[in-house]
């Protein structure tokens, strides 16, 4: 088996723009986090909630609303510290709202062909209009979040007990730069079919103001992007998708492989390899049941850190908020809710003869 130079063109073609864009959605977080966006609208969230139980489900709706429109790493990077403020706000455990975004981003990811990066890698063989895909997987989308959600919700119900409480004062946040690029964003990668360079040159240009203004320091800029974890998760996913190309064997795999043990397979792969390298791997030819494919893609990374990128994401925004995550709970949060949340949506794809 010998190396196939046009196999990793077609790889690198691939893969490189869930990258851009992450770079891209990284630098307008922190241009929005340094404008007071996140503060404030992390104060106008727990003014809404009358206890922490509807603080909880309003927050789960943000999420997964957010992480279908504008996509996984989108809903991490710019709802954590959102949520984090809310919950401080109102003096509530932060626990449910803190973890709870991370689970349920990557379970609500499964929507829509833009939700999850992974989507458009699995899919991107079959020509397969976001409308049909969202005809075939809302009910089993519903389920994984509903789960997830609901496994949280039980494991913190003492945070979530919390009676109302009468947000603080919020100092006026003036319409900047971060408000602009977020907004822009948002639009590009709704109207976008291939919104990556945009949204990365929105970041660039955006980031640009604090180095200007000397708020920050470039090195600072570069230690927010995480360059050598964005690169090394590219050159992995460049070299799975290469041999994935080059040799048949995880294609033939899966070819024998039901729902369930697909499902499975891709889960551990993206645990072992994060779900994007795991996504081009698995998906560097047709894929014979794209939609269990995705379930494990998708909602399997819930699993452990290294399932996929939003948790590097997730861990670094919410530092930024002054958040002090446990892995470790995350962790047992996340080995409970996944294989539930991985059998419902299952089961729903059986229940409706959907492959």
């Amino acid at each position: 088996m010998g190396a196939d130079p046009p196999g990793a063109r077609s790889a690198a073609a691939q893969d490189w723009p869930p990258f851009v864009l992450v770079a891209g959605l990284l630098l307008v977080g922190l241009v929005a986090d340094e404008d007071g966006l996140f503060e404030a609208a992390g104060r106008g969230l727990a003014r809404m909630g009358t206890n922490g139980t509807a603080l909880f489900a309003g927050a789960v709706a943000l999420v997964a609303a957010v992480t279908s429109v504008l996509n996984l790493d989108t809903s991490v990077a710019f709802l954590t510290p959102v949520l984090v403020h809310a919950a401080r706000s109102r003096d509530d455990g932060e626990a449910p709202l803190l973890y709870g975004c991370l689970l349920v981003s990557n379970a609500a990811s499964l929507l829509l062909l833009g939700s999850n990066l992974t989507n458009l890698i699995v899919l991107g063989h079959l020509h397969l209009s976001g409308g049909l895909f969202f005809h075939r997987v809302v009910l089993a989308w519903a389920v994984a979040v509903i789960v997830t959600a609901a496994v949280v919700a039980v494991a913190e119900r003492r945070s979530l007990g919390t009676a109302a409480a009468t947000a603080g004062p919020s100092d006026a946040t003036v319409p900047g730069v971060g408000l602009a690029a977020v907004v822009a964003v948002a639009v590009l990668v709704l109207v976008l079919r291939a919104p990556a360079l945009p949204v990365a040159a929105v970041g660039i240009l955006a980031a640009g103001v604090p180095v200007a203004t000397r708020r920050r320091p470039p090195a600072g800029v570069l230690e927010v992007l995480g360059l050598p974890v964005l690169v090394g998760l590219f050159g992995v996913a460049v070299a799975l998708g290469t041999l994935g190309r080059d040799w048949s064997g995880p294609s033939s795999l899966l070819s024998h492989l039901d729902a369930w043990g697909t499902a499975g397979a891709a889960a551990v792969t993206s645990v072992l390899f994060n779900n994007l390298p795991a996504a081009s791997l698995l998906a560097a030819r047709v894929p014979h049941r794209p939609l269990a494919l995705l379930v494990g893609l998708d909602v399997g990374p819930n699993l452990f850190v290294t399932g996929s990128l939003s948790w590097v994401l997730w861990r670094r925004a919410a530092r930024s908020a002054g958040a002090r995550p446990s892995l470790s709970r995350v962790t047992v949060l996340g080995l409970v809710s996944t294989p539930l949340a991985m059998a419902g949506a299952l089961g729903v794809l059986a229940l409706t003869g959907t492959r």
